[in-house]
């Protein structure tokens, strides 16, 4: 029997699946598996900062407490966060267990911030055109309410347009008490809706033909980078800062 026609048959297959599977190390290719969905909200509303509201009470929340690396795991900094969707807006709600707040005192938080990642964050990285892979908007509010949102281009030098403006609203809660079961006397949280106009993120109806990609980070801490706790939703084995859209996870839209 000649083998080699069967020889080649099976190598095409297998190049065919490899070419499939996206490696972790390409740059032009998505490899994180996190997902999570977005639930449609009947009725818009103006962040408050209060997440006990009817809108998130069939939102799905995911929670991370591991650093962007996802070698150490932060109890203390442990971190939720949900999303929904309008015809007109995206919007998030985060959760976040804190010990002390480390934020610039004394500003003002009508303002936008720069370098507000400086202190304590939570922060939306997303993507409304995942074919765009190195193209992406990025959101941060502080616990006191102080905000950014830049454009990104990773393309460019520099690669973020902090000039850029979505027109997002967003509101904070300070010190609400946890209502886990297994949280300790001591914890506390700071809550923190955002509400993002899709318009601003090149989106021309809803819900989207497509899954968007999206990241969730969270900074808390006092000192360098080195000695704060730098979290990732979904994690960046390779990483050493948070702008690696190819770890960028799913964002899928239902009704």
């Amino acid at each position: 029997m000649n083998a080699g026609p069967l020889c080649l048959l099976v190598s095409a297959l297998i190049v065919g699946w490899a070419a499939a599977v996206p490696p972790a190390d390409n740059p032009d290719v998505y490899a994180s598996d996190s997902q999570i969905t977005a639930r449609f909200c009947k009725t818009d509303f103006t962040p408050d900062g209060d997440l006990d509201k009817a809108a998130w009470k069939h939102a799905e929340w995911v929670e991370f407490a591991h650093d962007m690396r996802g070698d150490r795991s932060y109890r203390g900094a442990r971190t939720r966060v949900a999303a929904l969707w309008s015809r007109d807006y995206v919007y998030f709600g985060f959760s976040s267990y804190y010990d002390r707040l480390n934020i610039y005192e004394g500003e003002n938080p009508i303002n936008e911030r720069w370098e507000l990642w400086k202190k304590d964050v939570v922060e939306v990285f997303v993507n409304a055109q995942p074919e765009r892979l190195n193209h992406y908007y990025e959101f941060e509010v502080a616990p006191n309410n102080q905000w950014i949102d830049l454009e990104i281009d990773k393309t460019k030098v520099p690669f973020n347009d902090a000039g850029w403006n979505s027109g997002f609203t967003h509101a904070t809660r300070i010190g609400g008490r946890p209502k886990s079961s297994d949280a300790t006397a001591q914890e506390h949280v700071w809550t923190c809706e955002m509400r993002i106009p899709v318009a601003a993120l090149g989106v021309n109806s809803m819900p989207p033909a497509h899954d968007w990609r999206v990241n969730f980070f969270r900074a808390d801490g006092f000192g360098s980078d080195a000695d704060r706790r730098l979290l990732a939703w979904s994690t960046i084995p390779e990483g050493t800062t948070f702008h690696v859209p190819t770890r960028f996870g799913r964002l899928r839209f239902v009704q």
